[in-house]
């Protein structure tokens, strides 16, 4: 690589689209080992298929109009955050999230808006602002349109403090750094990370826009409603193969 093409590349940034754990862990998103134990638990549940995005019952409605608030006080309540993001809009629900034996806040929660149009201006303007005297981060809610996703409990999630060790990247305040060393396109593709977008970075400065809902020819919403029914079914067909199996033998 030339020395002009690196220095071109040392304030690029990208942001991951789907969520791979190997990748998440690497600083320049081209790492094909795990650097920690928890990336190993991550990879184990992404392979095994032990997570279920959708199956968390207190789950808000529809994510495209639902963004992730963290970093928030253990002061702020239900009320003063539901003031804070009416700025940007009409709030439809929120969800701030306790534990389940104290019922001590964990320091985040959701916010559903009417609009998708509230939820993009919540996610561009309302990050990086103050309530009660904490700065939060916004963002999409990953565990519904994500593809891929991992929480931080189960050795995922992205962000995360440099004392902890566990640091994830990809995400919208620790971003991948364009890689400066030569990048390993067939191990990627063997492991099934996705690569660096070679001549699209961006600029820590610029916003990644989250994922717009998508229409079909016919109008109907592809929404994460159609999507659980259509995972929901295949769930079935293969419990359905699997006893037929059984029946045979």
């Amino acid at each position: 690589m030339s020395e002009r093409s690196s220095n071109g590349k040392v304030n690029s940034v990208f942001y991951a689209e789907t969520y791979h754990p190997i990748q998440a862990g690497s600083i320049d998103g081209t790492d094909t080992l795990p650097h920690d134990n928890g990336v190993y638990r991550a990879l184990l549940c992404s392979q095994a298929s032990l997570y279920d995005p959708f199956g968390d019952p207190k789950g808000l409605g529809d994510p495209y109009c639902t963004v992730f608030v963290g970093h928030l006080s253990h002061l702020t309540t239900e009320e003063s955050l539901c003031k804070a993001m009416s700025k940007y809009g009409k709030v439809k629900n929120l969800r701030l999230v306790r534990h389940i034996v104290t019922g001590a806040s964990r320091g985040y929660g959701f916010v559903e808006f009417e609009t998708e149009r509230e939820m993009r201006r919540a996610y561009e303007d309302a990050h990086h602002s103050l309530i009660d005297d904490s700065e939060i981060i916004v963002d999409y809610n990953r565990q519904q349109l994500m593809p891929g996703w991992i929480p931080r409990r189960l050795g995922g999630g992205l962000g995360g403090k440099k004392e902890s060790g566990q640091l994830r990247f990809g995400g919208r305040e620790r971003p991948f750094r364009a890689p400066l060393r030569p990048v390993p396109w067939d191990d990627l593709k063997r492991l099934g990370i996705p690569p660096p977008p070679e001549g699209r970075y961006m600029t820590r400065f610029q916003v990644p826009s989250p994922p717009r809902r998508r229409i079909s020819v016919d109008g109907e919403e592809h929404s994460h409603r159609r999507y659980k029914r259509i995972k929901d079914s295949l769930r079935l067909e293969r419990r359905s193969t699997s006893w037929d199996r059984y029946s045979d033998d």
